[in-house]
Parts: structure tokens; C-alpha cells; sequence
């Protein structure tokens, strides 16, 4: 039985690298996947991730910016750890409901998580513009390696994540 696997690409592709998650996956889309796996861009449109994840996955994969105050560049893969009692307040807005906020909002909406790896990099800018800067545009080609490694090690089975970093976002 082959494991179904989600990968989805988050960012805005006008915030300089908030758009990183949509250029992995551009460089991921072409790619021949394994039946039962799916790589999706959802761009700002989180609340429609939120959606996508009441589908049963064995692994989902998000591909984001992640802030951990490494250096720009730095490519990070963490266990997502949602927060099992989130508050009561989660934004709606379609535009604004980044990966925690899709992540805590699954199970309100009747979804249940299985596994979830953020493949991640720490940001140089954040503002307003297009185009990757030049040490997160170098570590376009690596996130997608890992991306497909962790894929490939988890399409045959639906056991823990392999090759996983142990740590909250």
C-alpha cells in the first residue's frame, strides 16, 4: 500500500522570501511522484490547506519560511508540534492564517493530523518585494532535495517520518 503524502508550498510571492515555500514547489511540481502523492502551491491561501488537510495523509509536508534565528539561508526539516489545546481565537482570514494557524484549525474543523515535517529557511527579508534574496534563493535546490528524500523514504510505508529533526517551529 502506497503512503499518501501531501506536500504544500506556503509563502507570498510578493513578501521577498515569504515566497520561498512557492519556489520549492515550482522546482518540485514537474517532478514524477509516487502514486499517492501530491505536491501542491497554496501560496497565502492557508484556510484552503486547513481544507485540503481533512483528507487523511500519512505525511504532509509543509515547505515554508521559518524564523529560528539562524542564519539567512539556513534550511531547517522540524516535526511540527501543534499546540494540542489551542486558543479559542483563530483568524479566518484567508490571507493571514499561517502554518500554525492551519495546523490548529484541522481538528476544530473535525480533521485529524497524522505526522507533519516542516521543511523550512530562515528568511533575510521579509518586506515587500519579489524576488528571493541570494542566500534563501541558494537554498531553493537543497529544500527540494530534502523534500524528495523524505518523500522517497515515506512512500512505501506509513511509519514515522524518516529523517526528521525532533522540534517545535
Amino acid at each position: 500500500m502506497n503512503a499518501r503524502i501531501l506536500v504544500a508550498g506556503l509563502g507570498n510571492m510578493f513578501c521577498s522570501d515569504d515566497a520561498f515555500g512557492v519556489s520549492v514547489i515550482e522546482k518540485l511540481v514537474g517532478r514524477t511522484w509516487p502514486e499517492g502523492v501530491e505536491v501542491q502551491d497554496f501560496g497565502i491561501r492557508g484556510i484552503h490547506l486547513a481544507y485540503q488537510l481533512l483528507e487523511p495523509y500519512d505525511l504532509v509536508v509543509l515547505v515554508d519560511t521559518v524564523q529560528r534565528d539562524g542564519p539567512p539561508g539556513t534550511v531547517y526539516v522540524v516535526e511540527a508540534e501543534p499546540d494540542p489545546e489551542p486558543g479559542p481565537e483563530v483568524s479566518m482570514d484567508a490571507h493571514d492564517l499561517g502554518p500554525d494557524a492551519v495546523l490548529s484549525l484541522v481538528p476544530r474543523l473535525g480533521g485529524i493530523l497524522g505526522p507533519v515535517v516542516v521543511v523550512g529557511c530562515e528568511p533575510a527579508e521579509m518586506g515587500t518585494g519579489i524576488g528571493l534574496s541570494p542566500a534563501v534563493e541558494a537554498a531553493v535546490e537543497t529544500a527540494a532535495q530534502l523534500v524528495t528524500d523524505l518523500v522517497i523514504g515515506n512512500t512505501s510505508s506509513a511509519q514515522a517520518p524518516v529523517g526528521v529533526t525532533e522540534g517545535k517551529l
